[in-house]
């Protein structure tokens, strides 16, 4: 059985695998032994966190493990609150206007505006699974779970929340849009400047990236081309969060222009949808609709899929679901409908 779970420290050599294979233009994951044991350590202290009464410096990090292996198959996180210690950065696209009344010339131009608009807010981020197991829903599990995490324990997070879609790159992990920056504005290049924001080097961001709006029509066609693009392998992440109410309101990301999606996190669908009812041990019916499942807790908090048989006032779990999510007979769960392909 696939299980999410909080990380540990033992899940180390699997969170550096994941990171490897995650390839370039990954932020949150970049392969370096000390951030990444940084981010472990981080997020114990918020799931130990008991008292937490708004969003703050919190990361919480999630695993999926396959329990009869021990494999650790993939990853997921939560950022409670962006940028309040680190400066988060976007391109927010505008338009401005030149018009000549006497000479009969109207323009509407496209701009990019370096800001820091999503400050504050909850992330969805460090999404990644393993190739072997992007089967069986797994991915849209290791993706939705978090939703039932952030409706269980809403005060700890923002009342918006985005997620930052990686880009288009090549083979080489090189993007047209940043080709344009490194020419004019940056001598390093875009795996660089990835990785070093990435483990939170992020003051050359503030140093040399242009000040004043870009004219989008002053980019080279490709990059033109690129802002507001998802790499290939993103675009079935975008397209569950778009069922989930996941929208592009303008912002883009400063290094691969790909998009960055937000909703009012009472507006998400699996927020909106999930129901949270007493269990009850028993048989199950296996040709019942799959769900997915969590507890209430924080520190010991699990999450899988499973049948279930749903009452108004109880589901039914089956003995291995109960042992999976730690919990017993009048515990609650939180659960959500299983549905669409993954």
């Amino acid at each position: 059985m696939l299980v999410v779970r909080p990380i540990t420290p033992q899940d180390y050599a699997a969170l550096y695998t994941c990171a490897v294979e995650s390839g370039h233009g990954f932020t949150s994951l970049p392969v370096d032994e000390t951030l990444l044991r940084r981010r472990i350590a981080r997020a114990q202290e918020a799931f130990a966190r008991e008292q937490v009464s708004e969003p703050g410096e919190e990361g919480y990090l999630f695993v999926m493990e396959d329990t009869d292996t021990g494999e650790v198959v993939g990853c997921s996180g939560i950022e409670a609150a962006v940028g309040l210690t680190d400066a988060f950065y976007h391109y927010r696209l505008g338009k401005v206007i030149h018009h000549s009344k006497e000479l009969d010339i109207y323009n509407a131009l496209e701009t990019l505006t370096l800001c820091n608009d999503y400050t504050g807010v909850s992330e969805l981020c460090t999404l990644f699974l393993r190739e072997p197991f992007r089967k069986n829903m797994n991915g849209r599990v290791l993706s939705r779970f978090r939703m039932l995490f952030m409706a269980e324990f809403r005060h700890r997070f923002s009342k918006i929340a985005i997620a930052e879609m990686r880009g288009v790159s090549d083979e080489n992990g090189e993007s047209p849009f940043w080709g344009w920056l490194q020419q004019h504005f940056f001598s390093m290049d875009f795996t660089q400047a990835d990785y070093l924001t990435g483990i939170g080097e992020k003051t050359f961001v503030a140093e040399l990236m242009p000040q004043l709006p870009i004219y989008v029509k002053l980019l080279p066609p490709e990059a033109q081309a690129v802002i507001g693009k998802v790499h290939e392998n993103t675009r079935p992440a975008l397209k569950m969060l778009e069922s989930e109410g996941f929208r592009c309101r303008g912002y883009v990301d400063i290094f691969d222009a790909g998009p960055t999606v937000e909703v009012e996190v009472a507006n998400i669908k699996s927020v909106r949808d999930s129901q949270k009812l007493p269990v009850k041990i028993g048989s199950t019916d296996n040709t019942k609709a799959r769900y997915i499942v969590c507890n209430t807790q924080v520190a010991n908090f699990r999450a899988i899929q499973r049948t279930l048989n749903v009452y108004s006032d109880h589901v039914v779990i089956d003995a291995e679901a109960a042992q999976a999510l730690q919990v017993q007979d009048g515990d609650y769960v939180r659960f959500v409908t299983l549905t669409g392909a993954n």
